[in-house]
């Protein structure tokens, strides 16, 4: 559910229809604990998925989602 990049941050993005389960995916999950922050504010986005040379397709049919994005420095070995 989350990558770590190059420069050794993991980030975690949920996608909710609604905000209010977007928001308190933090909580839920107690992500604090695990040393992750909310990234930027949460915003909803049309998404879509691009392969190739073609077209991008829309992705939830087109709907729009809720995003937050958690980050946190890569753990310690």
């Amino acid at each position: 559910m989350s990558d770590i990049e190059d420069d050794g941050i993991e980030r975690i993005t949920v996608l909710a229809k609604e905000f209010m389960p977007a928001a308190m995916e933090y909580h839920r999950r107690e992500m604090g604990k695990q040393g992750f922050s909310l990234a930027g504010p949460i915003v909803k986005r049309k998404y879509f998925m691009i392969e190739g040379p073609g077209d991008p397709e829309a992705l939830f049919e087109g709907e729009a989602h809720y995003a937050a994005t958690f980050t946190r420095q890569k753990p310690s070995d």
